[in-house]
């Protein structure tokens, strides 16, 4: 990753594809693997180790949401929180928001910790109809193995994202229900 490599990587719900969020050559091949139209669709986001690194990418966070992160971090939750100038216009977008994952999954947390700061990430996606995502790493490298640099084989992954939570508005909105339990924002 220090290098621009791409990873596919196991989180605590679904597969991730991710580089270093300082390369942007591969933040654009990531993008561009995607595809135009999966771009759109696609939650690009940051997974971080832990929350010490918030304050480098959003702007100041409101203390009862701060408090349900930590309640609910790491586990299988993206907070969606307004992004700061640190974070690339082509990952905030127009609406310059940023997402932000602490997965609770040993593989992707150690290589986050040892890379020192947040990985720029997004959903390894199935072409599939019936089935939105891949769970079989075999199946993953078959598909990714000549995009990336590496795929990581964590055992099979879920086939159910993470739950999708907006801060933008400074109050919590659960904008998709996935695999966390949404009665932890109660």
């Amino acid at each position: 990753m220090r290098d621009g490599g791409i990873v596919i990587f196991p989180t605590d719900t679904i597969y991730g594809m991710g580089c270093d969020i300082y390369k942007p050559k591969a933040v654009e091949k990531i993008i561009s693997i995607l595809g135009e139209e999966d771009k759109k669709k696609s939650a690009l986001s940051f997974i971080c180790h832990d929350l010490s690194h918030l304050s480098d990418f959003t702007t100041p966070i409101e203390n009862h949401i701060f408090k349900a992160m930590k309640r609910a971090l790491p586990g299988p939750y993206t907070f969606i929180l307004n992004a700061n100038n640190q974070v690339p216009k082509m990952i905030h977008g127009a609406k310059k928001t940023v997402g932000i994952r602490v997965p609770d999954n040993s593989i992707i947390r150690a290589i986050v910790e040892e890379l020192g700061h947040p990985i720029f990430s997004t959903s390894v996606k199935d072409d599939d109809e019936i089935v939105e995502y891949t769970t079989d790493p075999e199946l993953i490298y078959e598909k990714y193995g000549d995009l990336v640099d590496i795929t990581i084989d964590g055992g099979y992954g879920d086939n159910v994202a993470s739950t999708v939570v907006d801060c933008t508005s400074g109050e919590i909105e659960i904008v998709r229900e996935g695999k966390g339990d949404c009665t932890v924002f109660d």
